[in-house]
């Protein structure tokens, strides 16, 4: 689904009455020729499109410029720089009909976040299995005298005489308290993340996660935008996810910015030759 059709950055001319004069002193124009610079000032949006570049490209900056303009909701704030406001006031858009039910970005510092949060709960997690560990081995090898009405008590004493420590351990953990890896986690972030009839800006997805569960990031948003009536905008270097069926990729690595197929990017044929000059050491381990 495309609810965001086009957007406009400001060109040269256009840049020169919205300087901020304090910037004289310090030479500090940020984003100010960061774009025009590179001819990019018409930006045509598909269901998954795609901004590329190394470092310093200004992807994430063209994320932040485009969320601004949009009123996206973010869980984290960005810096902006003096001109940056005057510079998005300048920025135009155009919405197709449909209306999307919400629009939001989602960056890598989100991920790290809830990565976080998952650290602490996977260490309260670690924290009460020693004390069931010890708690299995008292109602265990410990007589116990309970009155009928302490239920719980001749429960947990029934269990540890019925069940093996990390069967009791286990089913008196909640449910939803998994310990999982890293990647695991970061991947269930995006599918608890996402939902229907949406546009999600998308700054770098793939950190954090395996090249195994980036291809299942991949299918995720595919499924999405397929399915759920989303549109996904994605700064990303990941060869998974530029690899996205159907994506329009903008490279602004180039000058002129240009739209490219992720087979056509240079890091792309970079990895396809070194992998290809090595074929044979794949093969000769089958």
């Amino acid at each position: 689904m495309i609810y965001l059709k086009n957007f406009k950055l400001p060109n040269n001319e256009m840049e020169s009455n919205i300087r901020d004069p304090r910037q004289i002193y310090n030479g500090n124009y940020y984003p100010l020729g960061l774009f025009s610079s590179k001819e990019l000032t018409n930006i045509d949006f598909e269901n998954i499109t795609i901004f590329y570049g190394t470092n310093g490209s200004g992807k994430t900056t063209l994320l932040n410029i485009i969320s601004n303009k949009l009123n996206a909701s973010r869980n984290n704030s960005i810096n902006k720089g003096t001109n940056f406001d005057n510079y998005v006031s300048v920025c135009k858009f155009e919405m197709a009909n449909n209306k999307p039910a919400e629009i939001k970005v989602v960056s890598s510092d989100d991920v790290f976040d809830y990565l976080l949060d998952i650290r602490s709960i996977n260490s309260h997690i670690n924290r009460r299995k020693d004390i069931l560990g010890e708690e299995w081995i008292k109602n265990k090898y410990t007589s116990s005298d309970y009155s009928i009405n302490d239920y719980e008590k001749i429960k947990a004493s029934y269990d540890a005489r019925h069940q093996t420590q990390s069967a009791y351990i286990r089913n008196r953990l909640s449910n939803n308290l998994v310990e999982q890896s890293n990647g695991e986690s970061a991947l269930m972030f995006w599918e608890r993340e996402i939902k229907e009839n949406a546009i999600y800006l998308l700054d770098e997805p793939e950190n954090s996660l395996s090249a195994d569960n980036q291809l299942k990031l991949k299918q995720f948003i595919e499924d999405s935008a397929r399915f759920y009536n989303c549109q996904f905008i994605i700064s990303t270097h990941s060869p998974f996810l530029l690899n996205l069926l159907e994506a329009k990729i903008y490279n602004l690595d180039q000058s002129p910015v240009s739209i490219q197929k992720w087979s056509e990017l240079p890091n792309m044929k970079l990895y396809y030759e070194f992998f290809k000059e090595r074929k044979d050491e794949f093969e000769n381990e089958n």
